[in-house]
């Protein structure tokens, strides 16, 4: 069985507080994006796990894809398998790949062994596994809170809008665009800056990560300021970072103007 593990954009990003558990209390709006990496599962004799495409540094057993299939073969009757792996989407790009491939991990494991696990009964082993892989359980715009994995729906959509995303060669982890982070209320909710047209979020709809990772990686900054030159709706880096989007009202080819950095483009829907 085959699926296409997708991305996601994060339309807006406050930090609004630190935990007693060490992590943060996020609100945001997770939007899921047509790019995709591949992943095939099938009952086999033995457990196997193969990566190709973009190389995923670290041991085999911290895969989030491998760490997936044995959060469920902990609680049930499962055979093994040979999962493959083709990863398309960046890492350290703030897109999520890493926690969707894990999701749809738990997805196609659900359909193979017909365990009949329910969307709630998914995404709350996903959220054993990262504080965004809840969101990847459904392909819908959703709202998160919490640490990313208490999620509610939005009317949000951008159906019709021209999206580019780049990506340069630049890794921001996790750790590193929170230690920037000085947790605070926002303004406004995303929730009511959502509900005006796109051409009204600028300056409004802000990432708290920007900040200090512009500071850090000026190149991030410099795309964001590009794609408001090549005439976007709205821009904004994604998550942690280091991608930045762009969304457009018309189809545009900016290929040539982001030279230099991975760069993708297509319609939402």
């Amino acid at each position: 069985m085959v699926a296409f593990p997708h991305c996601k954009i994060n339309l807006g990003l406050n930090v609004v507080s630190k935990r007693g558990d060490g992590f943060h209390n996020i609100e945001t709006c997770f939007y899921p994006i047509p790019r995709m990496d591949i992943l095939e599962i099938i009952p086999f004799q033995e457990f196997s796990f193969v990566q190709t495409g973009i190389d995923v540094p670290g041991l085999q057993d911290d895969n989030l894809c491998v760490k997936a299939y044995q959060l469920l073969k902990n609680d049930f009757q499962m055979g093994n398998v040979k999962m493959h792996l083709h990863k398309i989407i960046p890492m350290g790009a703030g897109l999520g790949g890493g926690s969707s491939d894990a999701a749809f991990v738990l997805r196609l494991l659900n359909s193979v062994f017909d365990l009949k696990l329910s969307l709630e009964s998914l995404k709350k082993y996903a959220a054993q596994l990262g504080s965004d892989c809840s969101f990847f359980i459904e392909d819908v715009p959703q709202i998160g809170t919490g640490r990313g994995e208490i999620l509610s729906p939005t009317s949000s959509y951008l159906s019709g809008l021209h999206l580019v995303l780049t990506k340069p060669d630049i890794h921001v982890s996790s750790a590193e665009a929170y230690s920037g982070i000085v947790p605070h209320q926002a303004e406004f909710p995303i929730t009511e800056i959502l509900k005006l047209p796109v051409s009204e979020w600028r300056g409004k709809l802000k990432n708290d990560f920007e900040k200090s990772i512009f500071k850090k990686y000026p190149l991030i900054s410099q795309l964001k300021e590009k794609m408001y030159s090549s005439g976007a709706a709205y821009a904004s880096m994604s998550g942690s970072g280091s991608s930045v989007f762009g969304l457009f009202e018309k189809q545009v080819e900016l290929k040539k103007e982001f030279s230099g950095v991975d760069y993708w483009s297509g319609e939402l829907k």
